[in-house]
């Protein structure tokens, strides 16, 4: 076994992987880029080395940086992580030819399914069913199109070298399909080098279901099961489970024995996932479930597989890379019970989801839970990297009580200023449909606005006598509200019902103890915040200032820092409520801003390539009369 680690990553997952180092007495080195100086990983590393600037470009994804890092700090061994250079297979053969040990699969297994068209062309020599679609060399927009006439509609467009949802468009009509395509290909070229895509129809109530497989140098595969992570929002895992509901024991050997004949394909070692797509339409069946896609790394979801087998991991990483056998053979590996994850992100689903960055000032997640995570109260949330928080993961005896304790974790965590999806997690882990496991990839997408309002500024109650109490302490003397001070009054009864601003809305509230989890944070400029649900609210006795509002007088604003990437109206173009008038990439995804109704886009102020500051005035478009 080596006895030190590099671990080519930053983050939850970095401070993942030196748990388990720590653990079994390897040494544990962090690289950190110019933004991580002082993160979380950094501090607990046994030795730490600088990259370089923030940009993952100039720090992270520097394979000749990272080598050169190991060789300074006399480092053994080199964890990838997830992300970044995990399935780089040059990296991996750099490492190798550096003499270090390379902890992870093969190069040669990396490129066989690095890139889906290719692996769903050798699934299929292997006898693995594949979704069908187009994986063909031809990228002419013109073949393109023929194909998808061909697949029909609806379809999904992927990046061949995607993953994480980036470069993946699903088109409805073939109207959209230049536009999406275009799209696609741009963000593969962004995020992963490689603008080629590939075409596959579009099942209408897909299960994402994947499974867990283990290679060693001796040629022995097994599988740890399977994980469902079908509760996703643009092709992004929100909730994912281990086992997956509904899944009988004839399906299960059929989807993990198809999953062991794909890794043998190509001689895999290491920790990697079989992904399929399930129709789900009629139930699980083994029959109807088809390949989609391989990830050569440890996923983000790993924890759920780690809680039902009670295996580490990243400690059977560690083995098998060192050249040790799997440590248990297939007939000793067992489910138990059931385990849920949900991944907590700086995002506001009230804004679409978008990101959210800045300083996180006030910070607690729940303590009785596992929680991973890199980042602490006082760090940063950056514009740089990608937006999760932590993971926040349980393990119960059945899927009822796993889904009610991560509904109640969720409703615990406080942050701010940073927004989070925190309380959007917390409905999607109640909703019905959910609870009872009827869960489809679309079911976010179709309970919309049900899963991203918040609750409590519907709510109105009869005495301010508590949030006026509250007041007192944060504000040190009577709270003024719209409506005059409240208490008792000479010549004249008390006042019991008042107006606050809560989150910029009018509210007669105040009788907060009518909500048992609400809890109090951070005092703000003319009043403080308030923690209900996993939702935050900023109670203030001042409306919000005129034109804090985003779009209401039409004015499109960059949400954060980033670079436009498409403009496709000019000044004096009319435009429909919903149309996409600029879009902007930051924190390695497209994010279209769309005209708030239909009008005519009377000021266009950015052009494709620029670089856009956060809040500013990006194109203004005039209601039609």
């Amino acid at each position: 076994m080596f006895t030190s680690v590099l671990v080519a990553n930053r983050g939850e997952i970095a401070c993942r992987v030196f748990r388990t180092a720590q653990r079994m007495g390897i040494r544990t080195v962090a690289v950190y880029s110019d933004a991580d100086a002082e993160a979380p990983h950094v501090k607990m590393a046994d030795a730490a080395v600088r990259l370089g600037p923030a940009p993952a470009r100039d720090s992270y994804l520097d394979g000749a940086k990272v080598l050169a890092a190991a060789k300074d700090a006399a480092a053994e061994a080199i964890h990838p992580g997830y992300g970044f250079l995990s399935e780089n297979a040059e990296f991996a053969e750099a490492v190798m030819a550096a003499g270090l040990v390379w902890i992870g699969p093969p190069p040669a297994a990396i490129r066989a399914m690095g890139l889906k068209d290719a692996a769903k062309r050798l699934m299929i020599q292997a006898g693995v069913p594949v979704t069908p679609g187009y994986q063909g060399e031809d990228q002419s927009p013109e073949r393109l199109a023929a194909e998808a006439e061909r697949i029909g509609y609806p379809l999904l467009i992927k990046a061949v070298a995607g993953g994480g949802g980036k470069g993946m468009k699903r088109v409805d009509d073939p109207a959209d399909f230049a536009d999406a395509l275009a799209s696609a290909q741009r963000e593969g070229q962004s995020s992963f080098g490689d603008p080629r895509v590939l075409l596959e129809t579009y099942i209408t109530r897909p299960r994402h279901i994947e499974v867990q497989v283990f290679g060693d140098s001796r040629g022995e595969v097994v599988h740890l099961f399977e994980r469902d992570c079908s509760l996703q929002r643009r092709h992004q895992k929100v909730i994912e489970e281990a086992p997956a509901p509904g899944m009988d024991d004839a399906t299960r050997a059929a989807v993990t024995a198809a999953a062991v004949r794909a890794a043998k394909a190509v001689n895999y070692e290491g920790a990697g996932t079989i992904e399929f797509i399930a129709d789900a339409s009629d139930g699980l069946r083994g029959d109807r479930i088809w390949f989609m896609e391989m990830n050569t790394r440890l996923q983000v979801e790993h924890p759920v597989t780690e809680m039902v087998t009670g295996q580490d991991l990243v400690e059977w990483q560690f083995r098998v890379a060192a050249g040790e056998p799997l440590p248990l053979k297939q007939n000793e590996i067992h489910l138990n019970g059931w385990a849920m994850e949900a991944r907590l992100y700086a995002e506001d689903p009230a804004s679409g989801f978008l990101p959210s960055i800045g300083k996180l000032e006030h910070f607690h997640l729940p303590d009785d839970v596992r929680v991973d995570t890199g980042v602490a109260a006082g760090g940063e949330v950056s514009q740089f990297y990608d937006p999760m928080i932590a993971k926040l993961i349980v393990h119960e005896p059945t899927r009822e009580a796993a889904a009610a304790r991560l509904a109640t974790a969720c409703g615990e965590v406080e942050v701010w200023p940073v927004k989070t999806n925190a309380g959007f997690l917390k409905r999607c882990l109640e909703h019905p449909r959910f609870f009872a496991g009827d869960v489809d990839t679309g079911l976010i997408a179709a309970e919309g606005e049900g899963l991203t309002a918040a609750l409590i500024t519907e709510t109105v109650v009869q005495d301010s006598s508590d949030l006026l109490w509250r007041s007192r302490q944060v504000q040190s003397d009577v709270w003024d509200c719209e409506y005059g001070a409240l208490g008792l009054r000479l010549n004249a009864p008390a006042a019991t019902l008042q107006t606050f601003f809560i989150d910029g809305v009018r509210q007669q509230a105040g009788y907060l103890n009518n909500f048992p989890s609400v809890s109090y944070g951070p005092e703000i400029d003319g009043g403080f915040v308030i923690f209900h649900e996993g939702d935050r609210y900023e109670v203030s006795r001042h409306a919000p200032r005129s034109g804090s509002s985003a779009a209401s007088d039409g004015a499109l604003r960059a949400p954060m820092p980033g670079r436009i990437v498409a403009a496709p109206l000019k000044a004096g173009d009319a435009v429909a409520k919903g149309q996409p008038v600029v879009v902007l990439e930051a924190m390695k995804m497209e994010h279209a801003l769309t005209a708030p109704f239909d009008g005519v886009v009377e000021v266009l102020s950015v052009a494709m390539g620029d670089q856009a500051t956060e809040g500013a005035v990006l194109a203004v478009v005039k209601a039609n009369v």
